[in-house]
């Protein structure tokens, strides 16, 4: 299983998607999950694809064609501002 968290603005336009997902070879890389949801989400994918968005692994800040493992945590964090 994979399972996914989203943070800040991401999380309300992931509202209506699945969080746990069976692991499946076509879901291996946070990039080909972001190209996934395209399919059905697409506002939630343009977020995702914008610059300052990161993604982790576990608690870890990676690279979007990181390996996924079943079992994995993965992470969306949007751009922070503070003041």
């Amino acid at each position: 299983m994979l399972n996914f968290l989203f943070f800040g603005r991401l999380g309300d336009l992931a509202s209506g998607v699945d969080k746990v997902i069976p692991y499946h070879i076509d879901l291996a890389t946070p990039l080909a999950i972001r190209n996934k949801l395209a399919e059905q989400h697409p506002l939630l994918t343009k977020e995702l694809s914008e610059p300052q968005v990161l993604v982790s692994v576990n608690k870890m800040i990676v690279k979007w064609d990181h390996p996924l493992f079943d079992g994995d945590e993965i992470a969306f964090l949007p751009p922070v501002t503070g003041g």
